[in-house]
């Protein structure tokens, strides 16, 4: 419950933003987030089931994965989400909870040097493919995160640290090499971020109008439903990538702090429970669910809220619990309920 009551009131800080900005989408997640508290409650009496069959989970979502880049349903230029109809889910929200629990289980196997470096290679050959399929979708914030949470586990787990660093070394020496596998609109966004006056009224605008929107803020915000940037439509994606931004802009400095003060709390619990589990030697597997838990967490919420300060590139990731969308909501507090 330690885990659940700063997620809460984290949702509800969003639904009250999207109340701010359009009445109908504020009514929508707070459908999502009632689903979500029946789902954590519900899955909190099961959890050992999921836990015990995390590898066939893994690859049911996996495969969904793999359907959506055939058959998914493409929305303003990206194929995300497969559509059924009543409602639209999108896989790899879903795949990142089991994506946890599986490598959690897998790098933790073997115990001689050379089955450290078969797990090692077999696991970087599953991750390349997730990653592959993400980033064709387009999705180049969430394969970011699935990059993210895989060294944290990689570097968290028992796979000798000469192998760890070696290969990230590499990844970072061969790292300038992804330039030329991006899309022209992901490399201006780039380009505007180290050059805001680039092109104001392109590339450049959402991020201008982000940083616009949390400077008129002020300490306690121009109130609900009065934030002109979000209401007025200037700053685009107010509900979902810049959602913070239109916090801010309603509900102040104080209200950004309020937010990172109860991300601080589920950080604390999460970080205080990794350090109960790595004291147990035979707990190195649980210890591993919850670095992949904090990594996914933390690194959403500083790439989304840096990049609405204008302090990352917009990479179009979503700010957990905050964001509007029913896929990622449902499976934050379903995230948390799996936690041992």
């Amino acid at each position: 419950m330690t885990f659940f009551i700063p997620a809460f009131f984290l949702s509800l800080f969003g639904i009250f933003t999207m109340l701010g900005i359009k009445g109908e989408i504020a009514f929508t997640q707070t459908f999502y987030l009632i689903l979500a508290v029946f789902i954590f409650f519900f899955t909190k009496r099961l959890a050992y089931v999921f836990r015990k069959n995390q590898t066939i989970f893994f690859w049911l979502s996996f495969l969904l994965l793999v359907i959506t880049f055939f058959l998914g349903w493409e929305s303003r230029g990206s194929k995300r989400w497969l559509n059924f109809y009543i409602f639209n889910l999108q896989p790899s929200e879903i795949l990142k909870v089991f994506f946890i629990f599986y490598f959690s289980s897998f790098l933790e196997k073997g115990n001689f040097y050379l089955e450290k470096i078969k797990i090692f290679l077999k696991s970087l050959l599953i991750f390349l493919i997730i990653v592959f399929l993400v980033f064709k979708q387009p999705d180049l914030g969430n394969a970011i995160i699935f990059s993210l949470i895989f060294f944290t586990l990689l570097f968290s787990s028992s796979i000798p640290k000469k192998i760890v660093f070696n290969f990230i070394f590499f990844t970072l020496l061969f790292l300038p090499l992804g330039w030329f596998f991006l899309k022209d609109y992901q490399r201006q966004r780039i380009v505007s971020f180290l050059n805001p006056d680039f092109d104001y009224q392109g590339a450049s605008y959402h991020m201008i109008q982000s940083i616009i929107s949390v400077g008129a803020g002020s300490f306690f915000g121009r109130g609900l439903g009065f934030g002109t940037q979000s209401k007025l439509r200037f700053l685009p994606e107010s509900h979902t990538d810049f959602i913070f931004a239109s916090l801010v802009e309603q509900f102040g400095f104080f209200g950004g702090f309020t937010v990172l003060v109860l991300y601080g709390f589920l950080f604390y619990f999460l970080f205080k429970r990794a350090i109960f589990f790595l004291k147990q030697k035979e707990e190195q597997e649980n210890f591993l669910v919850i670095m992949g838990v904090l990594a996914y967490f933390f690194f959403q919420m500083l790439i989304n809220i840096g990049m609405n300060m204008g302090i990352f590139p917009i990479t179009g990731i979503v700010l957990p619990f905050l964001s509007y969308g029913g896929s990622a909501l449902i499976s934050s507090f379903f995230l948390l309920a799996l936690i041992p």
